[in-house]
């Protein structure tokens, strides 16, 4: 079975087919600044091979319809494609960030499904708009393939009451859906998975920290292939502290800064979310950038640094105590979890009593492919493990559609 992975976003599409026979990329690409004077397209047929061959396009793209065409006219270009027609797709799979708490797992688009997503763009403002247009207009071009939704809170609806609960008045569950749902969760199950294969063992054996370390930030506590916690909340913005989010503060910061500055709750919402993090902390929300100003001196950035990989430590440690102690291994995956030794040791630092003990000179490695960095004498094995969202949604699309 061949899959189309589509992620759509407000003004982007972003893509990439599978063929599931072996699981190896065939095409992959985005369309950007959709509806502004000028779009971009990036086509890359047979990527990360010899015979990968990238093309772009800079164009007005008006609507997700008109990129949509671009990107299946480039599947089935007679030189440049990958398919001779879009026959071939078996099924559609698509990324939704929020699924609130009627999914539990993927599911094949249908009305009733449809509706469903369009009830919780309340919990999901600038994410799941996007994503139904992403959906119909995938239907209307593939009329006659199965859409399959792959949600990102899915994986974390695992928890149990106790985690996902908040101790606010009852009714707000009941009536307003107030609750921890989480995010990432694609990602967190892909590399849970993916950890229990490399330790030759099966995900229900296995009791993991999960850190997805990039602009955005998540860490989950999974237990037996179950998501027991995670950090995220009923939105992205709690827990760790973000490229340009602030993680856990004092709920009543918000009521706060409206008696002392007189700002409105849509103003202190897009300081929490846009303008805190590291760039609030110091200006910067590149982890790059950071460790360069460190190095210069500057205090802010080293502050910045600091505060990152305690509350990492911390988010450890509660997890450690949420899984009864019984940790098989710790999981870095993502932009900054993947590629930045010095916010995976400094996360970790001052655990060895816990079993948790880096060996420097792994973890200095650099590589694109899984591998181990804890020490030889750590009970607690530590993994770098690259994601691959769009892999994993493959898979439950191709599982789904073909358990039907």
């Amino acid at each position: 079975m061949k899959v189309l992975v589509i992620n759509a976003g407000s003004s982007s599409i972003k893509y990439q087919m599978l063929d599931m026979t072996d699981e190896h990329v065939m095409a992959s690409g985005l369309v950007e600044r959709i509806g502004e004077p000028s779009g971009a397209l990036v086509y890359k047929a047979f990527p990360d091979t010899e015979k990968e061959a990238k093309t772009t396009l800079e164009q007005p793209i008006p609507e997700h319809e008109t990129g949509m065409k671009l990107v299946i006219d480039l599947l089935t270009h007679p030189e440049k494609g990958v398919i001779k027609d879009v026959s071939e797709i078996g099924a559609v799979g698509h990324r939704i960030v929020h699924g609130g708490d009627k999914f539990h797992a993927p599911a094949i688009v249908d009305d009733e499904v449809e509706q469903a997503i369009e009830d919780t763009i309340l919990m999901a403002p600038l994410h799941n708009p996007a994503h139904l247009a992403g959906i119909r207009t995938a239907k209307r071009f593939f009329p006659d393939v199965p859409q399959v939704v792959v949600f990102d809170t899915a994986f974390h609806q695992g928890m149990e009451p106790k985690a996902y609960m908040y101790a606010m008045p009852y009714e707000m569950y009941e009536k307003l859906h107030v609750r921890r749902y989480g995010a990432h969760g694609t990602s967190h199950k892909f590399v849970a998975d993916e950890a229990a294969r490399l330790m030759g063992k099966k995900p229900e054996d296995c009791n993991l920290i999960t850190l997805h370390l990039g602009n955005g930030c998540s860490m989950s506590a999974v237990k037996g292939g179950r998501c027991a916690d995670t950090s995220m909340g009923l939105t992205p913005l709690a827990g760790l502290i973000m490229g340009t989010r602030c993680g856990d503060v004092d709920p009543a910061v918000y009521a706060y800064l409206e008696r002392a500055q007189g700002l409105k709750l849509s103003e202190i919402d897009m300081i929490m979310n846009k303008k805190s993090g590291l760039l609030g902390l110091c200006g910067m929300n590149d982890m790059r950038d950071i460790h360069a100003a460190v190095e210069k001196g500057d205090e802010k950035a080293a502050l910045a640094l600091d505060m990152v990989t305690y509350r990492n430590r911390k988010y450890i440690g509660s997890y450690l105590a949420a899984l009864e102690g019984k940790v098989d291994a710790i999981v870095f995956t993502a932009g900054i979890g993947e590629n930045d030794d010095i916010v995976r040791a400094m996360s970790v630092q001052g655990l060895e009593a816990l079993g948790i003990k880096i060996d420097p000179e792994k973890n200095a490695v650099r590589s694109k492919g899984a591998r181990a960095v804890h020490a030889a004498d750590s009970r607690v094995q530590i993994w770098v493990i690259p994601t691959n969202e769009e892999l994993e949604i493959a898979r439950q699309t191709r599982d789904l559609v073909a358990g039907n």
